[in-house]
């Protein structure tokens, strides 16, 4: 099974992006001082302060992202290829109206090269033909079996939750049925359960219909955003969340633990901050790719993030104590802090940079000020792009979308996450809101 190949020469381009992005930080602060003590105005002095903080915390954020997320790279390289360990996996495919996906899904199951796996299908009462595609491919390949299974409308946690308890696997893998795993898959995930102290491992999602800007721009946001962090977190053993379309389990500690619960909208994230609440392991599998299907209209994209948003918090408020008592739990204390960060503190404060320096450009003329903010920013996405395509051998041509990724993407995403914040607070009710699936293949 092939491993990534060195990044050191890509990595040297994102240094030296990185040494033009201080250059320019300098001349930054530099325009700010002057502002900063030409103002008499204790709000513009505040609002000043605050930003130039937070532009502190986010340097330091992408450094250390990139930095463990090349010393997990340097450790993945250099561990060993196979370990023997070869127990038999249940996958479980929830679905749910998932017709025009759910073909190419097992398709792509049935190509996996792991000995011994079973797959399971339960339909969580679908009102299309979703169970009849099922049915279509139940029965035995070789290596791999396939069953079919239904149950009234109770939701994605219970129909996995139906999966675990008929699963025969000492390995179970929860997988979305509108993702395709790339042959090998599991097999690069059971090696990480040879180490006894590993509960879980994340795997790698990624977008597959990349037709336009939107999906172009999740389809980075999927390799920088999500993957970039996971990577880092992986060389402390504490991925904070095991994505749908790819997740790996032992199924004794599924057990153990109570399994998926229904009482947020991210059922994923809460059943990670479960087991690392227990002190469990969570490894990330960068070989293990899934290819998903991403939002192709900005709606459906504000939708699913809106629904995001609102499950993790709804997964952080079940945990109120731990934000505050560290010593009930370290890694789960800095893991639910970062989470608060990403999800209500930074999108807060980009919002609010926004508006500030736009208002204050309109008001005083502080173009210069307005113009280090967005470069920097985008300097600082553009050495991430960089850095996150070199290691998982991704398409250079997702690099210019860097450009407007900070300015025009991730201000939408942040003002849906402050709106989803504010409704969450308010205690607003709000539905799955499933997404329509296009089928756009393999």
């Amino acid at each position: 099974m092939k491993k990534p190949k060195s990044t050191y020469p890509l990595v040297f381009l994102s240094v030296t992006i990185f040494t033009l992005f201080l250059a320019i930080f300098v001349h930054a602060v530099t325009e700010v001082r002057g502002y900063y003590f030409g103002q008499r105005s204790l709000f513009i002095t505040i609002s000043i302060s605050m930003l130039v903080f937070f532009l502190f915390v986010l340097i330091a954020r992408y450094l250390i992202l990139l930095w463990f997320s090349f010393m997990q790279q340097l450790e993945y390289l250099r561990q060993q290829e196979d370990t023997g360990y070869r127990p038999l996996v249940s996958v479980l495919v929830p679905a749910y109206n998932e017709d025009r996906v759910l073909e190419p899904a097992l398709k792509s199951l049935l190509a996996q090269d792991y000995p011994y796996y079973e797959v399971i299908v339960i339909d969580d009462g679908s009102l299309d033909q979703t169970f009849l595609v099922a049915q279509k491919f139940v029965g035995d390949y070789g290596n791999a079996r396939i069953r079919a299974l239904r149950q009234p409308n109770r939701g994605k946690a219970a129909a996995l939750n139906m999966g675990i308890s008929v699963a025969k696997g000492e390995l179970v893998l929860c997988m979305d049925a509108d993702s395709n795993l790339v042959p090998g898959a599991i097999s690069s995930m059971v090696q990480h359960f040879s180490d006894r102290t590993v509960a879980a491992v994340a795997g790698n999602v990624k977008v597959r219909n990349r037709k336009n800007l939107w999906t172009k721009l999740q389809a980075l946001e999927y390799i920088e955003g999500l993957n970039m962090v996971r990577q880092a977190q992986s060389f402390f053993r504490s991925v904070n969340i095991i994505p749908g379309p790819i997740g790996m389990f032992r199924r004794d500690i599924l057990l153990r633990v109570g399994g998926y619960e229904s009482d947020t909208f991210a059922e994923d994230a809460d059943l990670t901050l479960k087991l690392v609440s227990f002190g469990y392991g969570i490894r990330y599998e960068p070989r293990a790719i899934s290819m998903t299907e991403a939002p192709e209209e900005l709606l459906d994209l504000i939708k699913q993030r809106y629904r995001w948003t609102r499950g993790i918090l709804q997964s952080m408020k079940k945990r109120p104590e731990v934000l505050l008592q560290p010593w009930k739990g370290v890694t789960t204390f800095f893991i639910l802090w970062y989470m608060m960060f990403e999800t209500v503190l930074w999108p807060a404060m980009n919002i609010f940079a926004n508006v500030f320096l736009i208002g204050m450009n309109l008001a005083y003329g502080m173009v210069g000020l307005l113009v280090f903010w967005f470069l920097q920013l985008t300097i600082l996405d553009v050495v991430a792009a960089i850095h996150c395509i070199a290691v998982e051998e991704e398409e250079l041509s997702l690099a210019p979308y860097a450009i407007i990724y900070r300015i025009v993407f991730i201000l939408i995403i942040d003002v849906c996450k402050v709106l989803a914040t504010v409704e969450e607070v308010l205690g607003f009710k709000m539905t799955w809101g499933k997404l329509t699936r296009i089928g756009t293949g393999s």
